[in-house]
């Protein structure tokens, strides 16, 4: 029979796994489409004025090509992008046209 040092044990192990877990889950974007608020919301150390940045970013030079294109926004370096990539998706620009 397990004692209960080795049950608490287990069960210590199963939710340290299961909170691993949540943060491969974690929310995506689109940046070719995706509103600023959204984009704040979804990105770790992106507020607002960085997501309108991207936002007007994208409005003014079109869609972005590539994830690592984010770091030639204004406020927006690499370590930022690096850190978010697994949030990122990148669609083929569906309402992000130049005007």
């Amino acid at each position: 029979m397990p004692t209960t040092s080795r049950i608490v044990s287990r069960l210590a192990g199963a939710l340290l796994l299961g909170w691993s877990l949540i943060g491969t889950c974690a929310e995506t974007v689109d940046i070719n489409s995706a509103d600023a608020s959204r984009i704040a919301e979804v990105m770790v150390g992106i507020g607002n004025s960085k997501a309108e940045a991207i936002v007007a970013y994208r409005k003014e030079h079109g869609p972005f090509k590539s994830l690592d294109d984010l770091a030639l926004v204004k406020g927006v370096g690499a370590k930022t992008v690096e850190k978010n990539r697994e949030r990122l998706s990148l669609s083929q620009g569906a309402g992000a046209a130049k005007p």
